[in-house]
């Protein structure tokens, strides 16, 4: 199973929250890894303590000191597990007076530069159940595998503890080799877990994603949501090289619920901008807003051929074709073959990949 990453078009520094830095300073800590052991092991001032937003590349070198310095192979994990409302700043507490899951998730989806710019989530559908897919987005340094496991691993505690309750994805995957024992996957994901396949993600089932959650309040969710939107305004960092990774995101978290692509109006309106502030900014990046919607919808289309036996009829009707024949022409222009070609490749390479696995 594979799905090509959202690329990231952005010139600009990115960065991550002072919250999330300190989980991971407290999980190095919680292994009596002092923080300004940790910092002065991972060449990162200390002065970063005092600001709000942390370069993401400083993040990436804490994250592989510390899983150096603790000679814990599932660090990503344990310090997952240690996420709470203060983690993700406002973000946390808007999420806990979310209606649903699917409902707190469209809000991280909304504010994830609030918490990191280090990352960006996708939800696929398939079937009775989301593929909940994160896309990192590096630096200049390519994340440590004990990040993207960290991220995984917060979203099911965090998870857990807005439903109150005790649950667990239907299934785990990451893109890189295993870190640690399958006893610290079960333990993090209380999950099967895969590795080395085309994405990082859970899948996780529609019932549970549109459960009412106890603590909902949406009076409260909308005082949050204001607040949110006032500190992502604060941040400053929406440049023009920034909005075609903001644009993909926006648009593969909209993609797939049976409606054709939003218009360029709704885009815009989606990323606080007119029409021609986003046609310019995409241009001067060298991208369209027709060739970003062609790219987001066909690695949406093509992971759901690719890991669903839905057929073409309801593919279409599902990611807003006209018919199953316009879907059968766009195939072949993405890929060269017909969608029934292309899956059978697909599928070929996925049982390829996993007898190498097991060997």
């Amino acid at each position: 199973m594979a799905l090509q990453s959202l690329p990231a078009t952005s010139t600009a520094p990115l960065t991550a929250s002072r919250s999330w830095g300190l989980t991971l300073l407290q999980a190095a800590e919680q292994q009596r890894c002092k923080r300004e052991t940790l910092l002065q092991h991972a060449g990162v001032p200390d002065s970063v303590l005092d600001v709000e937003r942390w370069p993401i590349d400083d993040v990436t070198r804490l994250w592989r000191s510390a899983a150096q310095l603790t000679g814990d192979t599932g660090f990503g994990l344990r310090a997952g597990m240690l996420v709470g409302p203060a983690s993700f700043n406002v973000v946390g507490f808007l999420l806990q007076s979310s209606a649903t899951l699917r409902d707190a998730l469209g809000q991280v989806q909304r504010f994830q530069q609030l918490i990191s710019d280090g990352g960006r989530f996708q939800l696929l559908p398939t079937g009775d159940a989301v593929w909940l897919i994160y896309h990192p987005q590096q630096g200049d340094l390519v994340f440590s595998p004990h990040q993207i496991e960290a991220v995984l691993a917060a979203v099911v505690r965090f998870a857990t503890w807005l439903l109150q309750s005790q649950w667990a994805p239907l299934q785990a995957q990451f893109s890189h080799p295993a870190q640690t024992s399958s006893a610290d996957y079960r333990m993090a994901l209380g999950c099967g877990v895969e590795f080395e396949q085309g994405f990082n993600g859970l899948l996780v089932p529609n019932a549970l994603l549109d459960a009412p959650l106890p603590q909902a309040d949406a009076q409260l969710a909308q005082l949050h949501a204001g607040y949110a939107q006032a500190k992502l305004q604060a941040i400053g960092t929406e440049t023009r090289q920034d909005t075609g990774s903001r644009l993909r995101a926006w648009l593969a978290s909209q993609l797939g619920n049976g409606a054709p692509p939003p218009s360029r109006a709704a885009a815009a309106h989606a990323l606080g901008m007119t029409e021609r502030m986003m046609r310019r900014r995409l241009a001067q990046t060298g991208q369209s807003y027709r060739g970003v919607v062609d790219s987001v919808l066909s690695q949406s289309t093509l992971a759901a051929l690719r890991t669903t036996r839905l057929s073409l009829s309801t593919l279409a009707g599902q990611f807003g074709f006209h018919d199953a024949s316009s879907l059968h022409r766009a195939v072949v222009r993405w890929t060269g073959q017909t969608p029934s070609g292309w899956r059978h490749s697909k599928s070929s390479d996925d049982t390829q990949a996993s007898v190498r696995l097991a060997t």
